[in-house]
């Protein structure tokens, strides 16, 4: 797979752990390094700016995609030239899917596990054919893959939806099962039954 934009979901917060941010600033400068476009929500804190910080800090391009409203809260990075700016959250989304080739996901809360959870659903149904990573910092997803296990076992999950998935603790494992990706084949309505 040709990829030359990544978009990146993560927290707006750094949480407790330290590595998380080393992580997340670490991705920033490792994409840049490999000249991939970092895209993300376009804030300035937690790991959402630390991933920014990262790349910029390497002259890396970065575009940002951050609603109205949280900019009038100053939370948009003030270094990001790039910075689109939307009127909702779902445009958010739509536009983050949209700009990169393939997407990550490092810790975060709710929004981060939303954005993950929707666009690993569009993948499945065939909205797009992108590979996504789980950036597993620490352990920290160790609880979501035992739930996508379960899933499986229990019937809700084709197994086959895991090729679309690359969980390592390493940027460069991730950006090499990316290299690798067949997309998976589309749900189809005998898939229900």
């Amino acid at each position: 797979m040709n990829f030359k934009k990544i978009t990146v979901f993560c927290g707006a917060k750094t949480g407790k752990n330290k590595n998380y941010e080393k992580a997340a600033y670490k991705l920033g400068e490792d994409a840049a390094r490999k000249n991939l476009t970092v895209v993300y929500g376009g804030g300035a804190t937690g790991l959402m700016g630390a991933v920014a910080d990262g790349a910029l800090a390497e002259n890396g391009k970065v575009t940002g995609v951050i609603p109205q409203f949280l900019v009038d809260r100053e939370v948009a990075h003030p270094g990001v030239r790039d910075m689109r700016i939307v009127q909702s959250m779902h445009q958010r989304k739509h536009e983050l899917e949209a700009e990169g080739d393939a997407i990550i996901m490092m810790p975060g809360g709710a929004g981060t596990l939303e954005e993950f959870f929707e666009v690993f659903t569009w993948g499945q149904l065939g909205l797009h054919e992108k590979p996504i990573g789980i950036l597993n910092v620490d352990g920290y997803f160790d609880a979501l893959k035992a739930v996508i296990y379960k899933s499986i076992e229990e019937g809700f999950l084709e197994e086959r939806y895991l090729d679309m998935l690359f969980i390592h603790d390493n940027l460069n494992d991730i950006l090499e099962g990316f290299e690798s990706y067949v997309p998976v084949a589309v749900r189809t309505y005998e898939d229900l039954k």
